[in-house]
């Protein structure tokens, strides 16, 4: 009877195992892959970063925090926004934040360039991945950083410069409403259109630049301007189409309705703006694609692979005459 039973047992064991171990094999393919939750990439892995804008309450950098909010689950990151309020101190310590929290990578927009070289060389060499958003280190400070996104701004305020000669052909005397001093964009759009229109007839009777990027800030160093150029002034170059918008209620007030105004980012107001006449042309970036691209090369570094350290995303230059061939911008 005990040799019956064990040889009985031996089979049901056989013939019992062989439909288990078929479903365990394929359980692995019919369980759903972290990448299908949207909070992890393919291989399961996590990684924790943070984007630092200089100032959410800036149009473009809280879309973009928006982007990375959104895209961010897509390539494994898990987003952790740190406003840097428009102070550098402020921006200083959420980079000491970013390396207290353990993240494994930063996005920052600088308040100021110089101002946040030593904070960022103390992140990488804690080992975080640090990319620089929108706005760049200067060469000086370039290996405090790994990697660049953003537009090329001194193409900025080139495309500018070149905007303004090929409309005033003979000559024009214009003013610049420069953007936030010292950050990273107002620099190179300044010096982008200084070359461009350094050789021209091109005359800047006045360049002066924001505490911050502001639409008031704009609207006082224009008031500024006509104060005391008055009539002069042919044209306006500023930095950034919100504070376009300033320029344009400035320019109203004082009865200036000639005036070619020329501004960068593309944002909505820059649509508006150009279709309703008030503005001459606004110079596009596309933010959403600058934050994706800043995930899909912040990953590579994450995971060891090959990177371009300096990634520009192409310009537009929209005006009346071409503005339906875009689609309408978000923020």
């Amino acid at each position: 009877m005990l040799a019956l039973t064990v040889i009985t047992c031996i089979f049901a064991g056989c013939s019992g195992s062989s439909e288990p171990a078929a479903q365990q094999d394929a359980a692995p393919a019919e369980s759903p892959s972290a990448d299908s939750s949207g909070s992890s990439d393919a291989s399961g892995k996590t990684y924790k970063v943070a984007f630092l804008p200089g100032d959410i309450a800036n149009e473009s950098q809280a879309y973009s925090a928006k982007q990375f909010e959104k895209f961010g689950p897509e390539y494994g990151f898990e987003v952790t926004i740190l406003d840097g309020q428009g102070d550098a101190q402020v921006q200083a310590q959420t980079v000491s934040n970013c390396i207290a929290q353990g993240m494994d990578a930063l996005f920052i927009n600088p308040n100021d360039v110089n101002g946040i070289a030593p904070s960022l060389k103390e992140a990488k060499d804690a080992g975080l991945i640090v990319a620089l958003f929108s706005s760049d280190l200067p060469t000086e400070f370039a290996d405090f950083r790994h990697i660049f996104v953003g537009v090329n701004d001194n193409m900025a305020g080139e495309t500018a410069g070149k905007a303004f000669m090929d409309h005033f052909p003979d000559g024009a005397t214009i003013v610049e409403v420069g953007g936030q001093a010292g950050h990273d964009a107002q620099i190179k759009r300044h010096d982008g259109f200084d070359a461009a229109i350094k050789d021209s007839n091109i005359e800047v009777l006045g360049s002066q630049s924001a505490s911050t990027w502001s639409t008031s800030d704009a609207m006082a160093i224009t008031e500024d301007f006509i104060v005391k150029y008055g009539d002069q002034i042919q044209g306006v170059f500023c930095h950034w189409d919100n504070g376009a918008t300033g320029v344009i209620g400035a320019l109203k007030a004082a009865g200036m309705d000639d005036v070619y105004l020329i501004a960068v980012d593309g944002c909505r107001a820059g649509f508006d703006q150009v279709k309703s006449g008030e503005q001459s042309v606004t110079i596009m970036q596309n933010f959403s694609t600058m934050s994706k691209k800043t995930l899909e090369v912040v990953k590579a570094a994450l995971e060891g692979q090959d990177y371009e350290a300096i990634n520009y995303v192409p310009l537009d230059a929209v005006s009346i005459d071409n503005i339906d061939q875009f689609e309408y911008p978000e923020w």
